[in-house]
């Protein structure tokens, strides 16, 4: 029988098997796998339908036409479907798919088939097409269009095989444009699709200022302001070595699903000896130190518990793999001893990662290690011998050890009695690494004395290192003698004489001091250590108490003969007068100004120590008088600040010298270098905190001069640190109470947005943490934030629309929301954590909504400021409970701004009208009968009515008087009206600041069809707070320019002047003439503030 002859395939049916196939794909994938088949099964029947050319040289490719449109039209319905939808979800998986079963099915028909490259094949057409046909949905009108294409594209760009020149441009420029798409899930996946392609462009094809793929997307990582889209790129882009740091500032983001995501998807992902022994591009020695020094410290510090939980799991893998270079012995191979010494091991190259010298981050990933992994923490021990070959690494891994145990005491007691050696042993350890010190210093000395002695970099590095080893083993047993047992009065003597010679000779660094007199400070009283400080005093400074060559030993017998308190027993000696200066030679000059130097250290050192008055420690007046005065009035820079500080120290534990010695330090301030000034600011601040009744008082005369003092200097400044400085010590003052002056408040509020401190870090990250604190810890700090903002908001406005600086602003908007934020009385108890009660009834946004609506009567505002007010009256949370007054007081505000001054924009209108909505619904009883004659009656709104009767209705033909311009920056007087505010994230970080000077800011390009003219810019719906800042960026700007450029705007000059000159101000005027219309117009003017560019970094 003759074989059947297949039936020509029907172009037709592919309507109705398309159909079939993608309804069976969109309900599982489990059935994806047999449908590809199916449907290329399809597609080749159809491919293989040609008809011939009229001119009969070729085919025309019918078949792959009709299977291409019919595809097209299922496309189609699945692109309409929002976010969410399931069904579309596994559609536009099976699509890509589907393309990546044809790459690999093209791949196996050019191998079959021996088809050239140069030739297309139907699949290679089928793919070309659909792409196409793709990129032109990406500029669709509907905003779900244009996710679903870029969704698709973002799924199949990974398996469309090669692309022709012409397409792959197409390509690039389509999704570079949608990543600057006014919708986040659209910028998220074209993100997808360019970090999966930025390897595959060649940068050298591209013109010279045209950005590579790449460079878009680490942007869009660290600049996007939706956390989806930054997320999108982390996940994506390319791992390695190019990309590890722009990976790592990731772990500042200010979304902390993308902080935890950079320890666990990145950091220690790629850790781990890969299974050919090849090392990750993060493993900790492959990791620069201060890389991993970073990574210790965001991840630690952070704020959230997840990401200290995902870095203390990182930490504890860095101490596995750290020595994957040496074998390990399994568990039943070696002696526990061993697997201890193991352990040791371990740790101790894992301390070595760190430079143990420089802050505690070493200290903080090693207590993480002991709190994340409880094996290492239980099992680790220290035997006799591991004292005898002390390490740096090695003393500050038991000293890490003992200060975990003693922060439960109670629980880990016996550990601290195991691992500790008894005190004369620890101290005898002590003087053995001294003694070597010593000898090391004076070999170092003779070796530079020798002039036949030549050294180079390499030799004098190593010396120096191996010096500072030695330093370093010291002061970590000095920190482990602090918990030693001092019962033992052999070892308590012992440790005493030691430690005192130590602090007595000069060959002792600097650092140690302070570890010494910690040890002292345990085992004696504060009188007791006072004595021993001011008898080391003496004898450094008394030359009848050199001998020799002056270079004593700290080794001393233990059994010599002490007095009763331990202290070594001198010979009566007769005191000698130290000899003049001018018959000094340079060599003794120098030679007693490094004595003095170390003497004012160890009176520093003890002075911190020293919690009781000066007038219970008679002994300090001798030093006094004998050191730290002269000091302060010595020329040299190193001990006028020590002597400073040690003035200031003693100040604070004497009420009586701080009075006397304060215009000392306010003269120190004006004539000071920015070292010294620094100190001395401190200082003043200090001792205002400590003796708060005695400058600031209410009963002081001078407490207004001194808070003057303080915003002339803060105006006049031109270093960044004392600004930042001045700001901390202020709102130190403010948030105790010791300060409530609302010119205060505003200057702090200017000095935040200032668009010329942006890059004062330091600055803006103290006042981002004290601003919402302040407001929220009492009402009275929250009414007063009320008070300040209509003020702030009149001149802002004015500043805004006149700045013509090259940053952007902080707009009005974000302004007005930021206080909607700051008066929130709900926020401050979530805040507070329910510790204020009555929340619901606190009647302060009730208050501000009559501020707001009284200063809505204005003539002076724009449109856009006008809008602003409005808008931000449907922000405010209404009381449930409010005096009949209030409510009555603003809907007749409301009422009359209706009818008299009603807003010109219809979105201000609108917004108006709903809140004249709610307050009229939310308190219905307390205004019925609602009547203005009857109100006009009542004495107590009088006044009201007044300022409502004075107010000239706008015809409406009659436009809004604009402000008018000036023709010279406006600046703030901080002595009149000092304007303030701020643009705050929800978790209230600081400002961002611009990523460069001079780039004009693109614009996002969208086409969505659901754009509103009610929309504030930059500010989130439903939420009080402005635009959130993703990142800190630091634009280098000379720093005097700018500080200084940004004080001279926000203020006027304050002088401190007598009572009189003050009344002959009030009566002349500032100038002397009564003043003058330029005197009238400073008065009102602004000053710029910055508008924040929304960037990606914490």
């Amino acid at each position: 029988m003759p074989a059947r002859t297949p039936a020509p395939f029907d172009l037709e049916s592919l309507k109705s098997a398309l159909p079939k196939i993608f309804d069976q794909t969109q309900n599982t994938v489990a059935n994806h796998q047999k449908n590809f088949i199916a449907l290329y099964k399809l597609q080749s029947d159809a491919a293989a339908i040609k008809q011939p050319l009229k001119n009969g040289e070729g085919f025309k490719g019918i078949g792959e036409k009709a299977f291409e449109t019919t595809f097209d039209e299922m496309l189609l319905r699945v692109l309409p479907l929002k976010k969410g939808t399931s069904v579309a979800d596994r559609s536009i998986r099976f699509i890509a798919g589907y393309a990546k079963f044809l790459t690999e099915k093209n791949v196996e028909e050019r191998k079959q088939e021996g088809i050239a490259e140069d030739d297309d094949t139907p699949s290679e057409r089928f793919l070309s097409h659909l792409l196409r046909f793709l990129l032109d949905g990406c500029v669709a009108k509907d905003k779900v269009v244009r996710f679903r294409v870029c969704q698709c594209i973002a799924e199949m760009i990974t398996h469309l095989g090669s692309l022709d020149e012409d397409l792959f441009k197409h390509l690039r420029a389509t999704l570079m444009e949608r990543l600057r798409d006014k919708e986040p899930t659209i910028r998220a996946q074209a993100a997808i699709s360019l970090s999966k392609l930025s390897n595959a462009e060649d940068p050298s094809e591209l013109d010279e200022d045209e950005p590579t793929m790449f460079d878009a997307v680490l942007e869009a990582m660290a600049y996007d302001t939706s956390p989806d889209v930054r997320r999108a790129v982390l996940q994506n882009l390319p791992l390695g070595r190019q990309t590890l740091p722009a990976l790592l500032e990731r772990s500042r983001d200010v979304d902390p699903g993308i902080r935890k995501l950079v320890y666990t998807y990145v950091l220690e992902q790629y850790c781990t000896p890969s299974e050919d022994g090849h090392v990750g591009f993060t493993h900790p020695r492959a990791l620069s130190i201060a890389q991993r020094e970073m990574i210790v410290r965001n991840g630690l510090g952070d704020r959230e518990e997840a990401v200290r939980a995902a870095a203390r799991k990182l930490f504890g893998i860095w101490v596995d793999v750290v020595r994957s270079d040496t074998p390990k012995k399994e568990e039943g191979e070696g002696l526990k001893k061993e697997l201890g010494e193991e352990t040791i091991e371990d740790l101790v190259a894992f301390i070595q990662l760190f430079d143990l010298s420089e802050g505690t981050v070493a200290q903080d990933a090693l207590r993480s290690v002991f709190e994340n992994r409880i094996d290492i923490f239980e099992h680790i021990e220290f035997p006799e011998d591991y004292w005898t070959a002390l390490t740096p690494e090695r003393t500050f891994l038991v000293r890490v050890f003992i200060d975990k145990c003693m922060a439960n005491e109670k629980q880990h007691r016996g550990k601290v009695d195991a691992t500790l050696p008894v005190t004369t042993a620890m101290a005898f350890r002590i003087q053995d690494a001294y003694n070597a010190l010593v000898k090391q210093i004076h070999e170092d000395e003779a070796l530079l004395q020798d002039p036949e002695f030549e050294e180079d970099e390499e030799e004098r590095a190593r010396r120096e290192e191996i010096r500072l080893d030695m330093e370093m083993t010291i002061g970590e047993l000095l920190k482990l003698a602090v918990h030693e047992d001092y019962a033992d009065e052999i070892g308590r003597r012992k440790m005493f004489q030691l430690v005192r010679g130590m602090i007595a000779q000069d060959v002792l660094p600097e650092p140690l001091i302070e570890r010494a007199l910690d040890v002292l400070r345990v085992f004696s009283d504060e009188r007791d250590l006072i004595r021993v400080v001011v008898e080391v005093v003496h004898e450094l400074r008394d030359p009848a108490e050199e001998e020799g060559d002056g270079k004593a030993d700290a080794s001393v017998d233990p059994d010599e003969s002490m007095t009763e308190l331990g202290s070594p027993r001198k010979n009566p000696r007769v005191p000698q007068l130290p000899k003049p200066v001018s018959e000094m030679s340079p060599e003794e000059k120098a030679r007693a100004d490094a004595i003095d130097l170390r003497c004012l250290i160890l009176c520093i050192g003890m002075l911190e120590r020293v919690n009781g008055t000066f007038e219970d420690n008679v002994t300090l007046e001798g030093i006094l008088g004998e050191l730290i005065i002269p000091a302060v009035k010595r020329r040299e820079m190193a001990l006028r600040e020590k002597g400073l500080i040690s003035l200031g120290l003693c100040c604070l534990i004497a009420r009586r010298m701080a009075l006397s010695s304060f215009q000392l330090f306010l003269s120190q301030v004006s004539t000071a270098p920015e070292v010294l000034k620094v100190r001395v600011l401190q200082i003043i601040i200090d001792i205002l905190m400590v003796h708060e009744g005695a400058f600031l008082g209410p009963e002081t005369p001078n407490g207004e001069k001194i808070i003057e003092f303080l915003l002339q200097l803060l105006e006049s400044e031109e270093s960044e640190s004392v600004q930042a400085l001045l700001s901390v010590g202020i709102s130190k003052l403010m948030l105790s109470g010791m300060v409530t002056d609302e010119r205060v408040l505003q200057t702090l509020v200017l000095v935040y947005i200032s668009p010329d401190t942006a890059a004062n870090q330091q600055l803006r990250q103290c006042l981002s943490y004290f601003l919402p604190v302040y407001s929220y810890s009492s009402q009275a700090n929250q009414n007063r934030m009320r008070k300040i903002f209509v003020p702030l908001f009149e001149q802002l406005t004015k500043a805004y629309h006149e700045w013509d600086g090259e940053d952007e602003m902080v707009t009005p908007a974000q302004v007005a929301l930021m206080f909607v934020d700051w008066t929130d009385p709900i926020r401050a108890k979530w805040a507070v954590k329910d510790l204020r009660q009555d929340a619901e009834k606190d009647p302060i946004h009730m208050d501000l909504a009559t501020d707001v609506v009284r200063a809505l009567f204005s003539a002076d505002y724009e449109k856009e400021d006008r809008k602003a007010l409005c808008q931000m009256l449907g922000k405010l949370q209404l009381p449930d409970e409010v005096d009949d007054d209030k409510v009555r007081i603003l809907k007749l505000l409301v009422m009359n701004l209706r009818s008299r001054r009603p807003p010109r924009d219809t979105s201000a209108k609108n917004a108006l009208s709903k809140f004249e909505a709610a307050l009229t619904k939310k308190y219905e009883r307390q205004l019925e009968n609602f009547s203005e004659d009857e109100f006009r009656k009542l004495e107590e709104l009088k006044d009201l009515f007044e300022f409502l009767d004075d107010i000239i209705p706008l015809e409406d033909d009659e436009d809004e008087i604009a402000p008018k311009k000036g023709r010279k920056r406006r600046s703030m007087s901080v002595s009149t009206a000092t304007t303030t505010s701020a643009a705050t994230s929800g978790d209230h970080s600081a400002p961002p600041s611009p990523r460069g000077k001079g780039k004009a800011k693109r614009r996002r390009l969208s086409q969505s069809d659901d754009e509103s003219d009610d929309d504030v810019r930059t500010v989130t719906e439903g939420s009080p707070s402005a635009t959130p800042v993703p990142t800190r960026a630091m634009p280098k700007r000379n720093a005097a320019e700018r500080s200084k450029k940004a004080m001279t705007k926000a203020f006027q000059p304050v002088e401190i002047s007598s009572d009189d000159e003050d009344e002959d101000e009030d009566e002349d005027g500032p100038d002397g003439d009564g003043g003058d219309e330029d005197d009238e117009e400073e008065d009102n003017e602004a000053t710029p503030v910055a508008r924040p560019r929304q960037t990606a970094r914490r």
